[in-house]
């Protein structure tokens, strides 16, 4: 009896470590909302090996032995600087500095391959750590080269009015790229393009020199506006003149008072002097004197 007892006991010492042991080491892992977790299982002897994924806000449940590596597939946006002795000279050998700006993500589908051949990093404490990581890796340096390559095929001058097509073009290259990867690249914008200062004062001074020509340039308009407004007006008068000199005719004029006469005869409120006129109409004036 007392042997069968120690069998017992021993099997159920046996169950309730085996049942320590077990929930020791199993694990829940969890996954937040936008991340992907990538499931492994480990083992006291071998390797650990993959388990699968999971997409947040989830847990496995408890599992034995189980971690998790927790990749964010939100979108990142880092900043890439062109500035010292990182400008770039422009075809025209102008030393440009500026700034690119690139929005990309993980591809939730290829989350396993992220991790598994893109990812240096394995602790799930700096999930974003790994996927910054894996940009300065792998990504970094191929944009960078880009950019310098479409900003050597421009003018210094001309960069400013092409910069959209420049960071879609750099864009579209940088997705050729990634096409086989599990980068996703959403845009490329270039920016805060800087000149030498000399470039920029010149610049400035032929903007200035040009908004005085094209004010002069009015103040001509607006002159030779004013001259043809007078000429006009004088040619109008001249006119005039012209149809008025032909118009006075003596004769004219002789009609005109006798209409003047026959329109003061039939007024009730007038008196007519008649008096005698000599050449060119002047009155005859003479002073009589009483006979002697």
């Amino acid at each position: 009896m007392k042997i069968k007892l120690s069998a017992v006991a021993v099997s159920l010492l046996l169950a309730v470590a085996g049942a320590f042991v077990w929930f020791v080491g199993a694990r829940n892992p969890y996954t937040p909302a936008g991340y992907v977790g990538y499931l492994t299982q480990g083992a006291i002897f071998g390797k650990a090996k993959f388990h699968g994924l999971q997409r947040g806000p989830t847990s496995s449940g408890r599992t034995w032995l189980l971690n998790t590596v927790n990749v964010s597939i939100t979108p990142y946006t880092y900043n890439e600087q062109f500035t010292g002795n990182d400008s770039v000279l422009s075809r025209d050998n102008l030393k440009i500095s500026f700034r690119v700006h690139i929005v990309w993500r993980v591809r939730e589908d290829r989350v396993k391959d992220f991790v598994e051949h893109y990812s240096t990093l394995y602790s799930n404490e700096h999930s974003d750590k790994i996927v910054e990581t894996s940009y300065n890796n792998y990504l970094r340096e191929p944009l960078r080269t880009l950019a310098r390559d479409e900003i050597q095929k421009l003018d210094g001058l001309l960069i400013k009015e092409q910069i959209t097509p420049i960071g879609e073009t750099i864009r579209q290259r940088v997705a050729v790229l990634t096409t086989n990867s599990p980068f996703e690249i959403a845009s490329v914008v270039v920016g805060n393009i800087q000149y030498p200062e000399e470039v920029a004062s010149a610049v400035a001074q032929k903007l200035a020199s040009t908004q005085v020509l094209e004010r002069k340039q009015t103040e001509i308009a607006i002159a030779q506006a004013e001259a043809k407004r007078r000429v006009a007006e004088a040619e109008g008068i001249a006119q005039s003149m012209q149809i008025i000199n032909e118009r006075l005719t003596s004769q004219y004029i002789q009609h005109e008072a006798i209409e003047a006469q026959k329109a003061m005869v039939g007024s009730p409120n007038h008196t007519t002097i008649y008096i005698p006129v000599g050449a060119m109409g002047v009155p005859l004036v003479e002073t009589l004197g009483a006979k002697k």
